[in-house]
């Protein structure tokens, strides 16, 4: 379909979606996992699997990371077979940016533009391109992609963003589309925090959550979580599209760049502090709305303390 090679690093779950996706669509890609199981299990696919990070690269005109955070990202990127020595392996020694980098990651942004920086001095260009929907909305090319970077290194690739987003918008300079995913993930923490307990104080109550679900859902006041994954939740389902722990994660980042910015978020403090409670249980692994279950799990206690 497309002269475009495209590699892709981080076969988790939402990774390993886009992979698809790009197959199916016609793309030739190439995949790198620290686990390599993750990445074999797409050669079914059609997708080829690279030894290292730096062989990925090689073999690709956009290299797509899906990766955990800041740490694992510049270890793909830097270490002895990261990406950055890939150039020499292409034989590519013409002028200008020879790959561009989209991270699709949700990191902080300051650690955003410092990678950003050490990548051009390598001339590598990276966009910042995180998304929001899960893996499900991946295989559908679905997502909703914010970008930061090169508008001109964005609009070359656009065809292969447009396969697995719906919606894209362009928000600035490199580190701007990370701010700006840290303060949407904020709602889906927030969201789902008060959904919790609205489903609890309900349930303490002796009343029906199904119902209260039912009536917020007639409401301006639903949303796609109290729509699609309440009902789960009410029921004690928590299928993973998100885990908790990552969850935890992306709060924490979300008070690391408020910090950096010296504003006060205190409602993300409290989070921060609710999910790392949580991710200290068996339940860290599990979808993030299993909040709710830690939080039926510590008033279970209280109620034996009484």
């Amino acid at each position: 379909m497309s002269r475009v090679r495209v590699g892709l690093i981080g076969t988790g779950m939402m990774g390993s979606a886009i992979a698809r996706r790009l197959l199916a669509s016609g793309y030739t890609l190439t995949v790198y996992n620290r686990s390599r199981w993750k990445a074999e299990a797409l050669k079914g696919y059609g997708a080829v699997v690279a030894d290292t990070p730096m062989d990925a690269a090689a073999r690709s005109d956009l290299l797509i990371t899906v990766l955990k955070d800041e740490h694992a990202l510049e270890d793909v990127l830097f270490s002895s077979n990261g990406v950055v020595h890939a150039r020499s392996a292409r034989g590519d020694s013409d002028g200008g940016a020879w790959l561009t980098l989209a991270d699709v990651s949700t990191i902080n942004p300051n650690a955003s533009r410092a990678i950003a920086s050490r990548l051009n001095d390598h001339c590598i260009a990276m966009l910042d391109t995180p998304v929001m929907g899960g893996p499900q909305l991946a295989e559908q090319g679905m997502l909703v992609m914010m970008v930061g970077g090169s508008r001109e290194r964005f609009e070359r690739f656009t065809n292969v963003f447009s396969t697995i987003a719906n919606r894209i918008f362009y928000i600035g300079g490199n580190g701007s589309a990370h701010t700006m995913k840290l303060a949407l993930n904020l709602q889906i923490a927030m969201i789902a925090a008060a959904l919790s307990e609205g489903i609890l104080l309900v349930e303490r109550s002796g009343l029906d959550a199904m119902l209260f679900l039912e009536i917020l859902n007639s409401t301006y006041f639903k949303t796609g979580m109290s729509e699609r994954k309440g009902p789960r939740m009410v029921r004690g389902e928590y299928e993973k599209s998100f885990a908790l722990e990552m969850m935890l994660k992306d709060v924490k980042t979300i008070n690391d760049a408020a910090r950096a910015l010296d504003v006060s978020l205190p409602m993300a403090s409290m989070l921060e502090q609710l999910y790392r409670l949580a991710s200290k249980t068996e339940l860290a692994d599990r979808d993030y709305t299993a909040l709710l279950e830690f939080l039926r799990m510590v008033n279970r206690g209280s109620r034996g303390k009484e």
